[in-house]
């Protein structure tokens, strides 16, 4: 339901060294799936958001079952190893696909013209809560007048709570933000601060729930916040224009993994811990088997099919940032958004 702040995936970026433009296992997945890795396919870099975790699991099963070679298509899949590669990368041609955030693609668009587009919602609504222990009793806007939340050092987070104070008639001056880095969760759990923005309810709710936790939280865009798309598929202007049909191979074997993920969770996960990043972000399976649970339903909707985007939905957040101050200049939904037949 509801969306990752960018400055999370740093605090994942910064435990890794760097990232080779070949992963190993990753490649010996890949021609396990297809059988070897012969010169007819098309080479892909895929690079992820963030560690491998119950969000990409379908990448990891269209790759172990051979969707991407049945399409043509030799898929490398890479965490990130700066905060915005998956963005960065695509641009400057040293990824084809990545998956990124979408206020952050209209905010590159407006204030850089960064040549990209994204052709695939991965996430049909935000992850992202407001979180806090039970014992505040915060569970609307109003709640926070007063009190003080953290937050990962980014702008739109503090856009986010002000804009939602402010539409439900709250004082958004009375809120004390204070940037506590990386440590979202045990500033909670320490009594440093009353509540958080920038934790997800796929992953932290359960994890602090598995810790003893009793938490309550609340999404930004059921509190005046536009609804917005949680991940986003990334491909530069060129590629979109001159290999539409590699990208439509993608997406396809995509939606083919996605199938499996709702239709086999327990077997797909397991292809996922499989291909965790153990020494830098191991997974706890309790916590992925929880996330799994909430990221399905959100992932395909009955009005939304895995992987559509709507010019309504980039409109609305178009809008919004514009309003909030965040761009200074509104890009066309054509600059950010492309469709991809297949």
């Amino acid at each position: 339901m509801k969306k990752r702040i960018l400055a999370l995936l740093a605090a994942g970026t910064m435990l890794l060294t760097g990232c080779g433009a070949q992963g190993a296992a990753n490649t010996d997945a890949a021609a396990n799936g297809d059988g070897g890795s012969g010169d007819n396919l098309r080479h892909l870099t895929v690079v992820l958001d963030w560690y491998p975790n119950a969000l990409h699991a379908f990448l990891y099963q269209a790759q172990k079952e051979g969707y991407f070679a049945e399409q043509g298509l030799e898929v490398d899949i890479q965490p990130p190893a700066g905060v915005n590669d998956a963005m960065s990368m695509v641009a400057a041609g040293k990824a084809d696909i990545g998956l990124y955030y979408q206020q952050d693609v209209i905010r590159a668009r407006a204030e850089q013209d960064v040549p990209i587009k994204s052709i695939g919602a991965v996430v049909q609504g935000p992850l992202n809560i407001i979180l806090s222990l039970k014992d505040k009793n915060i569970t609307t806007p109003k709640d926070l007048e007063g009190k003080t939340v953290g937050y990962a050092g980014t702008e739109l987070s503090e856009a986010l709570v002000h804009s939602i104070m402010q539409s439900n008639g709250a004082d958004p001056d009375s809120v004390n933000m204070v940037d506590v880095g990386f440590d979202l969760m045990s500033s909670m759990t320490t009594g440093n601060v009353d509540a958080t923005i920038g934790c997800l309810v796929n992953h932290e709710v359960p994890q602090m729930e598995k810790e003893g936790f009793e938490v309550n939280y609340f999404f930004p865009d059921d509190f005046g916040v536009p609804q917005y798309y949680e991940g986003i598929f990334l491909a530069s202007d060129k590629m979109i224009e001159n290999e539409p049909d590699v990208l439509a191979g993608f997406l396809t074997a995509c939606s083919k993994g996605f199938e499996d993920f709702k239709n086999n969770t327990d077997e797909v996960l397991q292809v996922l811990l499989d291909n965790q990043d153990e020494a830098n972000f191991a997974l706890d399976p309790d916590v992925e088997k929880k996330s799994c649970e909430t990221l399905l339903p959100l992932m395909e909707t009955a009005d939304a099919k895995f992987l559509s985007q709507t010019e309504e939905c980039w409109q609305e957040n178009i809008d919004w940032m514009y309003d909030q101050g965040l761009i200074a200049e509104k890009p066309d939904v054509s600059d950010v958004m492309a469709t991809i037949a297949y």
